[in-house]
């Protein structure tokens, strides 16, 4: 019987919401658990990248630019895979990335490149997540396309709706066009504080959106900020940390909601 891996993307075409250390945190945190994780890095700033393989950043020679772009020649690649930790692994990025774009917008099938490219490693992990870039690009078209599932990480400090009414349409686009086995798992708030603030937006998207929302929140936490200075995802950083516990918690929550997917 063949694995059923779940492909997990992290979207939100808004920077700075999260997205990164919740790709880096849920993927530590799987792996602690036995499953076999890969991490792949959509973003040309590979923060993913920089932040997990920092000590080892003379050694990364080939990049997920690298099997986009040989697979819009026509080329034969072999995937780059970087082991992290036991069960995590990763694919990192470069800055090349950002070209990306540009050549895969004249390919045949653009949206499903990474789909391809990814298919000959669903029999390797049990997940594979992937942290998308902050656009509604070509990139992160692939991402979703390829994905089982879409997590919308979102801040707890300006008010969402307009920004989170763009993402849900995007992806229900590609559903509808491209990939009709996608679903939003959920919106997990981030950077949350006990501020008026913040207790009015999660109010607001709980009244509109219900169990859309995750019951974990991912409070405001230095120790969230720190862990990418020192290579490591928060789990691994500092284990007693809010920040910890509330990534802990949202994993346990992720795989209550799609066990049965």
């Amino acid at each position: 019987m063949e694995k059923q891996v779940k492909i997990i993307s992290f979207a939100n075409h808004k920077g700075g919401v999260g997205k990164t250390t919740t790709t880096a945190s849920v993927g530590s945190i799987l792996a602690s658990m036995g499953n076999k994780v890969l991490l792949v890095d959509m973003d040309a700033q590979s923060n993913l990248t920089t932040s997990l393989l920092k000590d080892n950043q003379n050694q990364v020679d080939q990049t997920i630019y690298d099997a986009l772009s040989a697979s819009c020649r026509g080329t034969a690649y072999s995937l780059a895979i970087y082991p992290i930790a036991e069960n995590l692994d990763i694919v990192p990025s470069s800055l090349r990335l950002a070209s990306a774009d540009l050549e895969l917008s004249s390919v045949m099938a653009r949206e499903h490149i990474l789909a391809d490219i990814l298919k000959g490693k669903k029999a390797d992990y049990d997940y594979i997540l992937i942290d998308c870039p902050p656009s509604l690009g070509l990139l992160t078209l692939n991402a979703v396309t390829a994905s089982d599932l879409v997590v919308i990480p979102l801040l707890a400090e300006v008010l969402p709706f307009q920004g989170l009414t763009m993402i849900s349409d995007f992806v229900r686009m590609v559903k509808q066009k491209l990939n009709p086995k996608i679903e939003i798992t959920g919106i997990l708030l981030t950077r949350w504080e006990k501020s008026n603030l913040s207790r009015q937006i999660e109010d607001g998207l709980r009244a509109k959106l219900g169990d859309k929302v995750f019951r974990t929140k991912i409070r405001k936490n230095i120790k969230i900020a720190e862990a990418p200075l020192e290579a490591v995802n928060i789990v691994d950083y500092d284990p007693k940390s809010n920040g910890a516990a509330d990534y802990k918690a949202f994993v346990g929550e992720l795989l209550d909601r799609t066990k049965n997917l």
